[in-house]
Formats: structure tokens, sequence, C-alpha cells
């Protein structure tokens, strides 16, 4: 019988060992999360296959508040029992950008200089339970939380951070609303969410484009509310954006997968004149294949863009809470704590075929 916490550890690239660690001591400030359930990230695959640091990774996470601190309930606004939701981000709360509300971007939160953030910092860092992939974490004093409902099911809470990141990019910094035509290359988890997204921030017309490798992603798209599919190595993907838009093309246009430079010139080719084209997935590589004169001819604006705000959260949860789309089906695979090995493989493609949501469930 265990007295602490049991934790699936990324000790080494490709494998995983449960660990047991004492329970932190709570302070005024901070507080101890019963971890429900967890999303696997692309980052999370990326960690555990390349980083030979020793870490908990997990950063989708969804929980009950068991013990908590005077000074943390009263900041927070919760207590003992509720239901969060976390954001992986632990700010300073200090510099400029925190001040300015941009707090995802506060340098405090790269564990590479020193700082904290969820699901990547080393166990090393005390009290070492800083993942999801944890019977239960230690919540900094620091820790952006938001208030989940009761009601929504487990698998559907875990899609908060990507469907957030789906507000933040389609509606706060694409604009997307009625009247509206978007086009998504990349029918993955992010996709999806934007197209969820876009969907539910009212636009006319949503289009989500991917390889015959994603003939299922694809057809998930439409379940979820994608008013059209494109399969781009069966179909031209110009030619067919000028069909159904009626020569009128796309007034927002984001790529979020990792392919390269031909990729770019196709979300810019398919882009209305006056276009928002947006980049949100790292491609970790140069490219010469950029046509600027495009941009210039079609007076386009290009915008890069990377995580999620509070507000994008929020709206993210109240999304899921409304239950207006069939969220449950984005649920591929729900893993238990001791095969956290095989989740990660499954959502990195080496696993369970055919993955899209992967999840953990601590207790399970």
């Amino acid at each position: 019988m265990t007295t602490g916490v049991l934790s699936a550890v990324a000790k080494e690239p490709g494998r995983i060992e449960i660990r047991e660690f004492p329970f932190p001591n709570i302070t005024l400030d901070s507080a101890l999360l019963r971890v429900e359930i967890v999303g696997v990230c692309g980052t999370d695959v990326t960690y555990y296959n390349k980083s030979p640091v020793q870490r908990v990774l997990g950063h989708h996470v969804v929980g009950f508040i068991e013990k908590i601190g005077e000074v943390a309930s009263a900041r927070w606004g919760v207590q003992e029992g509720d239901r969060v939701a976390l954001e992986e981000y632990i700010p300073c709360g200090h510099c400029h950008l925190c001040r300015m509300g941009e707090f995802r971007l506060c340098a405090l939160t790269d564990p590479r200089i020193g700082g904290l953030r969820y699901g990547v910092t080393p166990i090393s860092v005390e009290p070492s339970l800083w993942g999801g992939f944890s019977q239960h974490m230690y919540l900094h004093p620091n820790t952006v939380l938001h208030r989940m409902p009761d009601h929504v099911p487990a698998v559907e809470a875990a899609l908060t951070l990507p469907l957030a990141n789906g507000f933040e990019w389609m509606c706060i910094q694409g604009g997307v609303g009625p009247g509206k035509t978007v086009v998504i290359q990349g029918p993955g988890q992010q996709g999806l969410a934007c197209s969820l997204a876009a969907k539910a921030a009212g636009a006319d017309t949503v289009i989500v484009t991917g390889l015959s490798s994603s003939a299922k992603r694809l057809e998930l798209a439409k379940q979820l509310g994608a008013d059209y599919t494109i399969n781009i190595e069966t179909e031209n993907l110009v030619t067919r954006v000028n069909e159904i838009t009626g020569g009128k093309m796309a007034d927002v246009v984001i790529d979020t997968s990792s392919g390269g430079g031909e990729l770019i010139l196709s979300c810019m080719a398919v882009a209305a004149t006056g276009a928002i084209v947006i980049f949100s997935d790292y491609k970790y590589q140069k490219t010469d294949q950029f046509d600027i004169d495009m941009v210039i001819s079609k007076t386009l604006r290009l915008q890069g863009v990377r995580g999620h705000s509070y507000k994008s959260v929020e709206m993210a949860v109240e999304c899921i809470a409304a239950g207006k789309f069939p969220l449950k089906i984005m649920n591929s695979h729900n893993y238990n704590l001791l095969e956290t090995d095989q989740a990660l493989k499954t959502a990195g493609g080496q696993g369970a075929p055919s993955p899209l949501l992967v999840t953990v469930s601590p207790w399970n």
C-alpha cells in the first residue's frame, strides 16, 4: 500500500517509470490537486521521445482541489472539492508581459532558464509533482486555473486547453464570426479545435484540409460541424476553395500542421484579398519558399500565434459546458496511470491505431 503519490516519470527518452513521491507541504498560498484526467499533447510526446531530463509530463489537466491554503482559496475563488482545469503557465505575475495580461509569454514560465511550467518542470525541482501524469499535483501560488462544471464528462473537460487555443487563434486573433469563411490546414487536435471554435463563433463556412492518411480525422471534422473537407492529395486545394467560395476565397486561413514552405504558400494562395493568414505550429526549419509579392498584392496580414489567454480558456469552458458539439467522439483512447507509456506511444503514432485525443485517467 502506498503512502505517497504515484507518478509516471519520463525517466529517459522513450521510457516511463512509475515512482512514488511524498505528499507536498501545502502552505497558505498553495494547494494539492487530485488529478481526474489529463489530455496527451504533442509537446508531451516530444519530451517523452527526446528529452533526457526526468519530469512528470502532462499539462492538459483537470482535477479536484483536495487541500488548499486560506490565501490560495481566497485568491483563486475555489475551495476543497471544487473541480478545476489548469493552465500550464506558472507566470511570475510581475514582469511587463504579465502586467499586460500576456502571462503566457512570461519568460519565467520557461524551465530552460529556471522558470516553472506544469508538465515540463523537472522532478529535481521540489516537490517534483509538476505534471498531470500523477495521482496528485502540487499547485504553486501563481497557478492559473478555471472552474470546471461538474456535469461535463471528463474526456470532454480534457479538451479545455486545445479548444482554448482554437478560440484564441480563430476568434481573438483571427476575428472569426458570422459571414466569415475559414480554411484550416491540418485535421489534428488543434485543427479540429479551430474548426469547433470557428463554428461556435458563427462562421458561415469552415473548410478543413488534410492528407489521405488523415481520412478518419477529416470525417470527424465534418461530424463536429465543418462544412467541407479537402484531401489535398487527391484534390487541388486552390481550385476546390475557389469552387466552394464562388471565387471569394477565405477570410481567415490557419496552418496547424508542421508542414514546410509549400504549405505556407498554399495558405496564402487560398486567402482572399485583405485576409489574415495564421501560423500556429513550429516548423523547426527555414524555408525559401515564400512569396512576399503575394502578401503585398493581396494585402495579407500574417500572424504567428502560440498558446491561449485567460479569456480564451473561459470561452472554451463555456463552450464545453454548453454541450453544443459531440466532443466525446474526439477521445480515441483513455489509459490509466500504469499505462502512461502506452498513452504517449499511441499519441505519437507508435501505439494503438488512429489516435486523436489520447487521455490518461490516473485513478482508473
